[in-house]
């Protein structure tokens, strides 16, 4: 059976779906809490659908956290995913 490919995401699609800004994604991405899935050709970068779950994350964390103290806790549980090891 012929896999489906996985649907990714523009900034725009995501600024549609969420409600947030585009500099907010920018500023995201920027900061290491989302992640990029890859560049269209064009150079525009694509997300894939679990940018949205994390999303939603940020924002309820937000509530009582600054994005400094969220970012410390992705790369924690990333590090806690990997065994104790950080991967870039």
């Amino acid at each position: 059976m012929a896999t489906v490919p996985e649907k990714l995401y523009r900034i725009g699609e995501i600024v549609s779906h969420t409600g947030l800004s585009r500099q907010t994604i920018h500023n995201y991405t920027m900061l290491g809490l989302i992640k990029e899935s890859k560049r269209a050709p064009s150079g525009h970068r694509l997300y894939d659908a679990e940018v949205f779950n994390v999303l939603e994350r940020i924002t309820i964390l937000k509530r009582h956290r600054t994005l400094t103290e969220i970012r410390d806790i992705f790369q924690q549980e990333e590090k806690d995913k990997d065994g104790g090891e950080k991967r870039d």
